[in-house]
């Protein structure tokens, strides 16, 4: 499950968010959704 959830964000953050890979920087804007995401799940969690 934990690998379908990596696929799904690297395909959200590659096909929805295009500007997040322009002028080579896939890994960095992949890792930035990424770690948004688990930011906001921690926050979700914490505060509610």
């Amino acid at each position: 499950m934990a690998f379908a959830a990596g696929a799904m964000l690297f395909v959200i953050s590659d096909e929805i968010i295009p500007e997040s890979h322009r002028k080579g920087l896939e890994k960095e804007g992949t890792i930035g959704v990424i770690v948004g995401f688990v930011v906001m799940m921690f926050l979700d969690i914490a505060l509610g």
